[in-house]
């Protein structure tokens, strides 16, 4: 563990493999892990030229509470001891309010896969804060989108694309189902 306290940020709708990678890799380089939970409500939401999905109700179905929950389980259902976790909201959308919410000594961890990676590391730097990204690479294996729309489809195999307590948390609140719903 290199930095005493680090930072994470996400949608997390729904956390995914692809996060839980994310996630633990974070943790690895730090005592204290602050895991910030974005677009936390829909008055924290705004529009993101460089993302424009993003904002759209349909690419929020689950509430902060729920994605709590999810980060929560698939971290302590990795090992990681809960003592060492802080799950926060995270307004990246009102880069000017993160210092309330988030240590501004932290480290900020990121992964840069597109522009809108890009633009998160720019206004991070723009706020001065330290930043380490761990990896940049040109696809994602897995999205929050892919698992929405696996869910939205009714396909059977969306529970592999989660961590078990995600699944959990799916099912127990019902996301599936309004998820399944939306669509029509």
């Amino acid at each position: 563990m290199t930095h005493p306290v680090g930072v994470i940020h996400g949608r997390f709708q729904p956390l995914h493999h692809g996060h839980l990678e994310y996630l633990l890799a974070g943790a690895q380089r730090c005592s204290t892990l602050v895991v910030g939970i974005t677009n936390p409500d829909p008055e924290h939401t705004g529009f993101e030229p460089t993302d424009t999905e993003r904002d759209r109700p349909e690419s929020n179905p689950c509430t902060y509470y729920e994605r709590y929950l999810m980060v929560l389980g698939a971290l302590t259902d990795s090992g990681i001891e809960p003592s060492r976790l802080h799950i926060v909201p995270f307004p990246h959308s009102f880069p000017e309010r993160l210092r309330f919410y988030a240590p501004e000594e932290a480290v900020y961890y990121l992964t840069v896969y597109d522009d809108w990676g890009d633009t998160k590391l720019r206004r991070f730097h723009d706020l001065g804060l330290r930043t380490e990204v761990m990896w940049k690479r040109d696809d994602k294996p897995i999205s929050g989108t892919r698992v929405r729309r696996a869910i939205a489809e009714g396909t059977a195999h969306w529970p592999d694309l989660v961590p078990d307590a995600v699944a959990t948390v799916i099912k127990e609140r019902g996301i599936d189902e309004r998820i399944r719903a939306a669509r029509g």
